[in-house]
């Protein structure tokens, strides 16, 4: 799974799959928005192979979005 954070709250669902279309292939995305009222996030929540997965966040870790510095990284287990 993977964690993409820092999004401008105008970035919609179909906007962040274009993207990663263009990085890697995924097979299932979840947008959702912050307690902060600007900022949304996704979870990529599987990937094809860990490979994929890895060159996704080397490549769009820290990568401009929308005005905005995506952090991306590999998602950690809720703090239930």
């Amino acid at each position: 799974n993977i964690y993409v954070g820092n999004l401008n709250y105008r970035v919609k669902k179909m906007t962040c799959k274009r993207l990663w279309r263009t990085t890697a292939q995924y097979l299932l995305l979840n947008l959702s928005w912050t307690a902060q009222p600007d900022v949304s996030e996704a979870f990529i929540r599987r990937m094809e192979d860990s490979a994929a997965a890895a060159k996704a966040i080397s490549e769009l870790d820290g990568a401009e979005f929308f005005g905005r510095q995506m952090v991306v990284k590999e998602a950690r287990p809720p703090k239930y």
